[in-house]
């Protein structure tokens, strides 16, 4: 007699709890079609200008195509140098060790901006100048976390003597990790990677402090525009990338899972 109450009760939570997270995507949505001229919903009137202006505005387009070019590049460059670290991290001994972990991971406790104005005074000290490298360069250490503890969780449930078996069976050990260990990690690199993509794509307080004047990702391009011309073409940028993310998610479930991608 009380389980059935409080069975209802925590459903009753729980689709409160999805209807206050659901209702501001529905309703960015619903203002992406709206024939309004400003952020409004208006019912039964729905409209196809906002997207028509934005596939038309060669600035988002731009500003998108540098975004994901960042990001796939940093997202590259973070599995390169992720994978040996993990692999560091998780099977040898040296002093330092747990620091060096703690180091790598330590981005996804700093508050964006702060990590973003630390890049920025150390840029200016080595007398290195803001460009798209200085982005590129930034990300990796915001996407570097993502991929270390992917691979990292992925490396506790690998069996090492697999290499040892490929090294007796005539492979060198480079050569044993590539055909060994990589394909393992696969899973690993696919869930480490989408996650890093999104983050690097989507950031905006380490972006803005290292980007100039003719280099800008589509987080501050959406500043500028919101400061300077608001109106619902900016709520169609953001459908955009709320199927981005959509499309992202459907590729993890197929590739990996979600629940083992959550489980990594």
């Amino acid at each position: 007699m009380i389980k059935r109450p409080l069975e209802k009760l925590v459903f009753a939570a729980t689709g409160l709890v999805l209807a206050i997270q659901l209702a501001p995507i529905i309703v960015v949505v619903l203002v992406s079609v709206s024939a309004s001229p400003v952020f409004d919903v208006t019912v039964g009137e729905f409209s196809a200008r906002w997207w028509e202006r934005l596939w038309a505005n060669r600035t988002f387009w731009s500003a998108i195509t540098l975004s994901a070019q960042i990001a796939a590049l940093s997202t590259f460059l973070a599995i390169l140098l992720g994978t040996p670290a993990a692999i560091a991290i998780a099977r040898a001994e040296f002093p330092g060790r747990d620091a060096l972990a703690a180091l790598i991971l330590s981005p996804l406790m700093l508050p964006g901006i702060v990590l973003g104005i630390a890049m920025l005074q150390g840029f200016k000290v080595y007398g290195l100048t803001l460009s798209a490298a200085a982005i590129v360069a930034g990300h990796v250490v915001m996407t570097l976390p993502f991929i270390v503890r992917s691979i990292l969780a992925a490396l506790a449930l690998f069996d090492f003597t697999l290499i040892d078996a490929a090294r007796t069976l005539g492979c060198s050990f480079p050569r044993a990790i590539r055909k060994v260990m990589i394909p393992a990690l696969a899973p690993a690199y696919v869930s480490g990677g989408i996650f890093a993509f999104l983050a690097s794509f989507d950031n905006y307080p380490i972006s803005i402090f290292l980007a100039d004047a003719r280099t800008k990702t589509l987080p501050v391009q959406l500043l500028e525009y919101i400061e300077e011309s608001p109106n619902p073409m900016i709520a169609a940028v953001s459908t955009l990338l709320l199927v981005l993310t959509i499309v992202a998610l459907l590729a993890l479930e197929r590739f990996v899972g979600l629940r083992r991608a959550a489980a990594i």
